[in-house]
């Protein structure tokens, strides 16, 4: 059969007019539904995860541990360890045993850190050897049985004054299930850059403790450094919008299939 010029012009004016009208709607339908399981996993479950202050711009031991008390505060979180919240650009913190910096851009020329978190705010620094306890934090308005995301930035440092190889770890825990990171390797007053770390934890309970256990060897003292704490529940998209983009993608590999046996590749008569 020869399908002459005018009927072929026809052809796909009509129906490839149709598949470019019809492609923007699927392709919208699956955004929405992909809108819709983005939008319920963005609340943010921790507080102050950024590790703000109030009452003071330096840096300080914060917690319990020694008896030690500052006159600045780190609100929702607590400990009983040698743990430390530095500020941007306040290298140098106060605790129970006076004064302690991290070695840095400032005092090592090979040394990359700036005193300051990956996104430029406070992180807390964690003695990993020395009076080791856990950053604590209830998180409520968990549902037993759903997954979360605990995201965070971490990195291992060295205090100055002190000299020799170092390792750096972070032991994460929400109730009663653990996870760890990797261990860094640390030269002499070195420092390991910033990494982030994303870990997945099944809730048990509406509330749950959140810790942060700094563990790392020798004692010269390594530091492990925290920052941008965040915690989302992982949720799976609703049925309805299951059903939704499985529709949408059937959509589209049926047009793919109609317009591969059209006879658009039919040679019009001369």
């Amino acid at each position: 059969m020869v399908v002459s010029f005018s009927a072929h012009r026809m052809y796909r004016q009509r129906f490839g007019s149709n598949v470019r009208r019809s492609l923007p709607r699927i392709a919208m339908a699956a955004l929405f539904a992909v809108a819709g399981h983005a939008a319920v996993a963005q609340t943010n479950l921790v507080q102050n995860g950024s590790f703000a202050v109030t009452g003071g711009s330096t840096a300080f031991q914060f917690g319990t541990f020694g008896g030690y008390t500052s006159t600045e505060t780190l609100a929702d979180w607590t400990s009983t360890g040698y743990n430390f919240v530095f500020l941007p650009g306040s290298s140098v913190a106060t605790g129970y045993y006076g004064n302690l910096s991290l070695y840095s851009a400032t005092t090592t020329p090979s040394n990359s850190f700036n005193n300051a978190s990956p996104t430029g705010g406070n992180f807390i620094g964690a003695d990993a050897d020395y009076g080791t306890q856990a950053i604590n934090q209830t998180i409520n308005g968990l549902t037993a049985g759903k997954t979360y995301a605990v995201s965070f930035s971490w990195a291992g440092a060295q205090q100055t004054g002190y000299t020799g190889a170092t390792t750096e770890q972070w032991e994460v825990s929400l109730g009663s299930s653990e996870q760890s990171t990797s261990i860094v390797h640390l030269p002499s007053t070195g420092f390991s850059g910033w990494m982030n770390t994303t870990f997945n934890f099944v809730a048990t309970g509406s509330s749950e403790v959140l810790s942060f256990l700094a563990s790392g060897s020798p004692a010269v003292p390594p530091f492990s450094l925290l920052a941008n704490v965040s915690m989302k529940q992982v949720a799976a998209p609703e049925p309805a919008s299951m059903t939704l983009m499985v529709t949408g993608i059937a959509g589209l590999i049926g047009v793919v299939r109609r317009r591969r046996s059209s006879p658009r590749d039919a040679q019009p008569s001369t």
